[in-house]
Parts: structure tokens; C-alpha cells; sequence
């Protein structure tokens, strides 16, 4: 993901084999984390306590942290928010292990 272009993608063996798509970030007060991770856990139906709201099809990739369907025009609290078409993308196609990278 590059958070500055506001785009990601998925890859595999160094070819992008979906997108870019849009994203939208978290906020400058809740940023979204840089760097390399692993995907740690998918849920379909995520509700989250912290912020009571619906997150599907979140793939998380640091606790608190994940790729989920969202607004493309409000930033997020450190998630990344995704369309519905391709945050069902990203959670079918990426499994757990997988890695992540996140640059600005």
C-alpha cells in the first residue's frame, strides 16, 4: 500500500495481480502503521467494540489494525479503508502469513 498515493495492490511473485485500487488511510491522529507485517487474522463480519461499527471483511495485519471495507472519503482510525468490491478481494485473496507492506 502506498498511503501518500492513496492506492494498493495485491501481488503475487512480484506481479500485481489486482489493482491499484483506491484506499483511504487512517487520520494524521491515528495514522495507519509503516512497514513490513503479516497477515494475522481475516474475519468476515467484524464489529469493532473500541469504535462500535461494522468492519467487513477485515484482513488484520497488526493488532487493531486491518484492510476493511469503508469510506473512500473519511479517514479511518488506522485501518484501510477499501471499496466493497475490493475489500472482498483483498479478504479472499490474501491468507494468513501473507506479507504486508505499507509505505508513505
Amino acid at each position: 500500500m502506498d498511503l501518500s498515493a492513496k492506492k494498493a495492490w495485491l501481488l503475487s511473485g512480484g506481479e500485481v495481480v489486482y489493482g491499484p485500487v483506491q484506499i483511504m488511510p487512517g487520520s494524521a491522529s491515528d495514522p495507519t502503521p509503516v512497514g513490513t507485517f503479516r497477515v494475522s487474522a481475516k474475519v468476515k463480519d467484524y464489529h469493532s467494540r473500541e469504535f462500535d461499527a461494522p468492519m467487513p471483511y477485515s484482513v488484520f495485519f497488526q493488532p487493531g489494525i486491518a484492510f476493511h471495507q469503508g469510506s473512500l472519503s473519511k479517514y479511518s482510525h488506522g485501518c484501510i479503508h477499501l471499496s466493497p468490491s475490493a475489500s472482498q478481494k483483498f479478504f479472499g485473496t490474501l491468507a494468513s502469513g501473507d506479507t504486508v507492506q505499507v509505505v508513505r
